[in-house]
């Protein structure tokens, strides 16, 4: 006598994993997603900087280096909007790799902005508003931080190497800011600042080459084992 089993046997999706890279300007971010990207469980999402340099004809990035006082907050608004499109897309594959987050927007580049008077009071609060709203209302699922860590002198030399229209102006004080509030945020893990996932460090200060055995050694834990 046989007997027979009716059970039909369903298996939970599997989880798919955010991983976002941060570091200064000219750290190695784009190198660092160009390297992983022809991994088949992995999707690229970079920055979208091309939005931001043509805002219906318009280029935002471009007005704010120019006149930061006037037209920061207008860029800060479109990346906190493009940004926030990058988190909620659709994920198609087990890793999503993302170029800068919402929140290295809001904690490195808009806190800049205000510490150096660039964006007013008022300006920073509205913004902020929106920020905290975002984050209570949208599921910005992040599972792991891969921090580019670099010296400010470095990416300083990077930037007048790649000679990108919108950076050639850009002073070592700056970079020396934005550099302070990175390791505020992910190393000290400044009580004003949010670290939604664990923090793997990196020095990017070596040269690609080098990078690229580091990226080796470690791929599987940045890729969550896809690798």
């Amino acid at each position: 006598m046989s007997s027979h089993n009716n059970h039909v046997c369903t298996s939970e999706p599997k989880k798919k994993f955010t991983v976002c890279v941060e570091g200064n300007i000219a750290s190695g971010k784009t190198t660092f997603l160009e390297y992983f990207k022809d991994y088949t469980d992995t999707e690229i999402n970079m920055e979208p900087v091309q939005k931001w340099r043509n805002v219906r004809g318009h280029n935002t990035l471009g007005l704010m280096y120019e006149d930061p006082s006037r037209w920061a907050l207008t860029l800060q608004t479109y990346v906190q909007l493009t940004m926030l499109d990058r988190h909620v897309a659709p994920q198609t594959k087990p890793v999503k790799l993302m170029e800068r987050s919402i929140l290295s927007a809001k904690y490195c580049f808009v806190e800049n902005l205000h510490e150096s008077g660039k964006m007013p009071d008022v300006e920073y609060a509205v913004l902020s508003e929106w920020f905290d709203w975002i984050l209570k209302h949208h599921n910005i699922n992040i599972d792991l931080i891969v921090y580019l860590k670099t010296d400010p002198e470095v990416v300083h030399q990077r930037i007048k190497t790649r000679c990108r229209s919108e950076e050639t102006a850009i002073p070592l004080e700056y970079l020396q800011a934005l550099h302070e509030l990175h390791e505020d945020w992910l190393i000290t893990k400044s009580p004003k600042f949010h670290v939604p996932a664990p923090v793997m460090v990196l020095n990017a200060n070596l040269d690609f080459t080098e990078l690229k055995e580091v990226y080796e050694q470690r791929k599987r834990d940045i890729l969550f084992g896809y690798a």
